[in-house]
């Protein structure tokens, strides 16, 4: 299993916009990637590829998220979501 820690940075948090790029990254990389909370259990973990689990963590900027996957090419996507969450797609 892959695993990454990522530092939520957008300002608005892992809201609405962030949260619908994020998890259209995730469904296309085709594994199953779970996120939460740094330090919860793995057993709580939500599908990275949901817009409501991703809105319902409560991520907000500045927090670290863990990230999970399984599969190949495992290592690739976590980096490539790990850029995704450390940017601010709210920025003017």
């Amino acid at each position: 299993m892959a695993e990454r820690t990522a530092t939520i940075g957008s300002r608005v948090g892992l809201h609405a916009r962030p949260a619908a790029i994020f998890a259209e990254a995730a469904g296309d990389t085709g594994l199953e990637i779970t996120i939460a909370m740094e330090g919860d259990p793995e057993d709580e973990a939500m599908d990275a590829s949901s817009i409501l689990s991703l809105m319902s963590l409560g991520a907000e900027y500045g927090q670290k998220v863990t990230l999970r996957a399984h599969g190949d090419g495992a290592e690739t996507a976590l980096d490539h979501l790990v850029t995704i969450l450390e940017t601010d797609h709210d920025a003017h």
